[in-house]
């Protein structure tokens, strides 16, 4: 229970905390915006089964490859990409706190 409440507070209220913190004269957009990277998730709808309890995501699926993070990586280097990036950094990060758990 513990684990499940640690992984959605880091997907919800951690980004909100760091869009308030980082980007406060538009958290509200910043924070939809990061909000919105889960959509990343959407590759595990190419795995079988969808949904493995005992899975790492990270280099399991596409977008939560090494390679994939490393992308998100450079588009930190660019203004207008740079919440786009975070979200989708502190999303691998969440993640692969979850693999460390599992372990």
């Amino acid at each position: 229970m513990l684990q499940f409440i640690l992984h959605y507070s880091l997907h919800f209220l951690f980004p909100g905390l760091v869009t308030w913190v980082f980007f406060r004269h538009q958290w509200r957009l910043a924070w939809a915006i990061m909000v919105a990277t889960m959509l990343v998730d959407l590759d595990h709808l190419l795995a079988t089964p969808i949904f493995a309890e005992n899975r790492c995501s990270i280099n399991f699926h596409p977008l939560h490859s090494y390679v994939a993070i490393a992308g998100y990586a450079l588009l930190l280097f660019f203004k207008k990409t740079r919440i786009i990036a975070v979200g989708l950094l502190l999303h691998m990060v969440t993640d692969g706190i979850d693999c460390i758990w599992m372990k």
